[in-house]
This record gives structure tokens, sequence and C-alpha cells, in this order.
């Protein structure tokens, strides 16, 4: 059976550069945005990477008092996108974050 041959300093290294990009990314993901658009760029709204609603943006011949429902639709549909793309990034980031520290045990995927 092979041991793994880093010690104890080399794993807390690791653990150490992980917990310190993780509050990094953390620190960051306020001023990390995503836009995505829909009713053909009708509507555009913008997250951040804390998942928060940053702004929204609609061009003025979306806007019908008599079709609320449809704005409405639409605002919704731009917000979940920007969300999704926001979580997707996050996502990434933290996966590139932890591809960087192999820890004992861990597993690879192949």
């Amino acid at each position: 059976m092979e041991g793994n041959s880093e010690g104890p300093d080399s794993l807390i290294r690791k653990v150490q550069q992980l917990q310190d990009g993780m509050l990094k990314l953390l620190e960051e993901s306020g001023g990390r945005t995503v836009s995505a658009t829909a009713g053909g760029g009708m509507v555009k709204a913008v997250a951040n990477w804390k998942m928060q609603l940053v702004s929204v943006e609609m061009e003025r011949e979306v806007v019908n008092p008599d079709d609320t429902e449809m704005l409405g639709d639409l605002i919704v549909a731009a917000v979940n996108e920007a969300l999704a793309q926001a979580q997707s990034e996050v996502n990434q980031e933290v996966a590139r974050l932890s591809s960087r520290v192999r820890l004992p045990g861990s597993f690879e995927q192949v």
C-alpha cells in the first residue's frame, strides 16, 4: 500500500491556500457581474456572484400597460438566466480553486 508522500505541513499549506482563495472569492463576488437578456434584448438583467439582482433595464417599447403580464414574464426570464449564469461562474471558480489543492483521499474524476 502506497502512502501519501506529502507531510502534514504540505497539507496545511494546501488547505490554507484553498481557504485564502475562497475568502478572496467571497470578497470579490459582489463586484463580479453577469447579464442576460430576454425578449430579443428588450429586457436586460444584471446579477452579481452573490446571487443578487443588480439592475434591470428595459426598452420603452416593451412597457405596455395593457400587457403587464408579458413584461413580468420577460423580467423573470432575464433575471433567472442572469442568476443561472452567475451560479455557473461561481461553481466554475470554486472548482478551479479546489483543483489546485489535491487533498489526500480526494477522488479524481477520470
